[in-house]
């Protein structure tokens, strides 16, 4: 949270007009071409900086032209610490219009600036004035060298991690050009000739002050007849070098620990940036990387520096032959099953799989395999993570993983419970006596149900699970826990993803093997009453879709998906999913959707559907159950006039229930419908089936879809009431 005072400065900054903008810019430039830099200059770069970072307004080439010449400017010809004010303006200029700076001097003068800084800053401690910040150290009266965060004295060049009681300018601007080396290698670096010419360097300033040069800083001779660009990157893979040494070290202070990972972090990065400008860096490189990771592969504390390790092995691991598939265990296997409750970690992991994700599918085809430990982090914080894997679950999706990752996404829920009861158990004894007797927390540390939840706790993918019924049991209380909530809310739009992916990668046989799965599953969900419905809304979205592209898929599936729509308690139970099995049945159960549907399947498939239909319009619904909705009855009775109208010798049978019904409606209420308008409708369309199959040729015709047919047909029941052509022929055969 920003205090008043800073939120009124910054309303002040996103409200300034351009015109008033480029005033300021203006007079800031006379500012700056003064031979002093006053407190009012100070105040207005402290301003600017403030405005580029709440809006990129104006024009800033002129003001960007004035900074370099304040950089160029020697000590003697302008004020000392005039530098410390303008480098920091100058990045945010940079940050915010790049285009500012052009190819040539410009460009040479910044990197050349930047080596002395970061190369050549002084290694004696400055004098009377206090570090402040991160930088702590003892007071002294005298200048002393730089020191470690050991304690050490330093024995070679000032880098971020030495300390001491004071410092110098060229100690900051050390500082600010190691915090700015990245974006201007990537802005700069990454594109553009290698212009101006070879700095040739007759001394090197760290023997003249005093320092001992490592095996880190020595270079040869020809590395000092370089073009800027080159030398600036071989003079960031030394301090980055010397950093990784650094950090070594043990630190006397927790919040010098602290930075120590996050300078390891950023030298990682920089000589990422360095190896991918200039590839032969990286043979000198990775012997220090794979060092570096073999020191903190062990640490979970350092998470956040082996992922950039972990970039740096995908963007030249090929390159220099290096085996990677230690880095892959600890990134996708112990941080997602260690750190799943990191907050810090899952964004930085799912982003470091969002920007990469093309290299990862071309060179860790073993990533699709830890999709079960991935999912850890959604599960454990639903609403932060869907986005990130909303773009990341169609890479999981492959021929192999799709059945497996089907039924892991349905159980998402409980994987959130799982790791809810984990967490409790690390921080809950078991000899501790709890307010709250937790079942399903007795069942998780339960050696009989062990084996349930290490399934759901696995870290590969290879197999699927059976007593789902009894994992359900147990964490029957768990529904109204709210990450488990918000976990459930997340499955139905995941499973669109899954299955909009699926469509364009599978063959008929895993499609089909989808489709069991969608029907087994539909009675072994978690009990979340909004969920389950949620669920069995999408699995009937997907089924038409996949009969749709396949109508084959009927006929394959016809054993199973007759099975389901001949089970009456699947009226009540799973209303609109089964209202749509018994929509596909009777849609493309036909020889002109298929050459292998029978007279014998779809006989078999009428008298199924037409049991059911009786059961459910000759008595009133079960206990506890509520009247089947209209569209169920409609689309049972549609579909029983759709299969007779191929198979004529079971007309008589279907219009003798539709006349039936007829005559059973006119006696007033009936105990299968409670509701008059939907008794009608129910009516209404029963005599339109009725009338319409009096001619058995026309029914055929309307009632069939023709093959291979794309472009919406007359007979789709998309509604309670049969479309224009049905009702305009029932009318023809009333006037008969």
């Amino acid at each position: 949270m920003y205090s008043h005072a800073s939120e009124s400065l910054i309303k002040q900054a996103r409200e300034i007009q351009v015109s008033e903008l480029q005033k300021f810019y203006s007079r800031l430039m006379k500012m700056l071409q003064g031979k002093e830099l006053g407190h009012d200059t100070v105040d207005s770069l402290q301003r600017l900086h403030l405005i580029l970072s709440a809006v990129s307004k104006g024009d800033l080439s002129s003001l960007c032209t004035q900074l370099l010449r304040n950089l160029e400017s020697r000590p003697s010809e302008g004020p000392t610490h005039s530098l410390m004010h303008t480098l920091p303006v100058l990045n945010s200029v940079l940050t915010h219009s790049p285009e500012c700076l052009s190819e040539g001097n410009q460009m040479t003068l910044v990197s050349k600036k930047l080596v002395d800084w970061l190369r050549y800053a002084s290694v004696m401690q400055g004098v009377g004035t206090s570090s402040g910040g991160f930088f702590t150290g003892p007071r002294s009266r005298q200048p002393v060298p730089i020191a470690e965060l050991d304690g050490s004295v330093s024995g070679d060049f000032f880098t971020v991690l030495c300390v001491g009681q004071g410092f110098t300018e060229d100690q900051w601007m050390n500082v600010y050009s190691f915090s700015m080396l990245r974006h201007w290698l990537l802005t700069y670096h990454s594109t553009g000739s290698e212009g101006g010419p070879l700095h040739v360097v007759t001394d090197d300033r760290s023997e003249v002050d005093g320092s001992v040069v490592s095996m880190v800083s020595a270079t040869s001779s020809s590395s000092r007849l370089l073009p800027p660009k080159e030398r600036l990157r071989e003079k960031a893979f030394q301090y980055c070098q010397r950093l990784i040494e650094q950090s070594d070290r043990k630190a006397h202070k927790k919040t010098d620990t602290e930075l120590q990972k996050a300078c390891l972090v950023e030298a990682v990065c920089i000589l990422d940036c360095v190896c991918v400008e200039d590839a032969s860096l990286v043979y000198r490189t990775f012997p220090c990387i794979k060092a570096l990771f073999g020191r903190l592969s062990s640490e979970l504390s350092y998470a956040r520096v082996l992922l950039p390790i972990a970039q740096f092995y995908l963007n030249h691991g090929e390159i220099a032959a290096v085996d990677c598939e230690n880095v892959w265990k600890v990134v996708f296997g112990r941080f997602p099953t260690e750190l799943f409750n990191d907050p810090f970690l899952a964004h930085e992991l799912l982003r470091f799989l969002r920007l990469n994700l093309e290299s990862i599918e071309l060179r860790v085809p073993q990533y699709t395999r830890y999709f079960p430990n991935l999912l850890k982090f959604l599960a454990w914080d639903s609403p932060a993570m869907v986005d990130d894997f909303v773009d990341l679950l169609p890479s999981m999706v492959t021929t192999g993983t799709a059945v497996e990752l089907l039924h892991t996404l349905l159980d998402l829920p409980c994987l959130s419970a799982t790791l809810v009861l984990q967490h409790r158990s690390t921080c809950l004894p078991i000899s501790e006596p709890v307010g709250r007797s937790f079942v399903s927390l007795d069942a998780f540390r339960n050696p009989s149900f062990r084996g349930l939840f290490l399934f759901l706790l696995r870290t590969e993918a290879g197999d699927t699970m059976d007593r789902l019924s009894t994992l359900h049991e147990l964490l029957v209380e768990a529904a109204d826990w709210p990450r488990v909530t918000q976990c459930a809310r997340t499955v139905p739009v995941l499973l669109h993803v899954f299955f909009n992916t699926i469509v364009t990668i599978a063959d008929e046989k895993l499609l089909a093997h989808l489709i069991l799965v969608m029907l087994e599953r539909s009675s072994l969900l978690l009990n979340i009453p909004a969920y389950i419905k949620e669920i069995h809304r999408v699995f009937s979205c997907h089924l038409l879709r996949l009969c749709k592209l396949h109508p084959s898929l009927v006929v394959n599936q016809s054993h199973e998906l007759l099975e389901f729509a001949g089970s009456t308690a699947n009226v009540y139970s799973k209303e609109e999913l089964y209202t749509h099995v018994v929509w596909v049945l009777g849609e493309y159960l036909s020889v002109s959707c298929d050459s292998r549907c029978s007279v014998s399947l779809i006989t078999s498939c009428f008298e199924a559907l037409e049991a059911v239909l009786f059961e459910i319009t000759s008595s009133a619904p079960p206990t506890g159950k509520v009247c089947p909705a209209p569209k169920v009855i409609n689309t049972l009775m549609s579909a029983l006039a759709k299969l007779a109208s191929r198979s004529h010798d079971l007309i008589p049978r279907v219009s003798l229930f539709l006349s039936k019904l007829r005559t059973v409606t006119r006696s007033g209420s009936v105990a299968w419908c409670s509701d008059e308008e939907d008794l009608v409708a129910i009516v209404t369309r029963g005599e339109e089936l009725w009338s319409l199959l009096k001619a058995p040729g026309v029914a055929q015709s309307v009632l069939t879809p023709p093959p291979h047919v794309i472009a919406p047909q007359w007979h789709r029941d998309t509604n309670v009431a049969l479309p224009l052509q049905l009702r305009a022929l029932t009318s023809l055969t009333h006037s008969q």
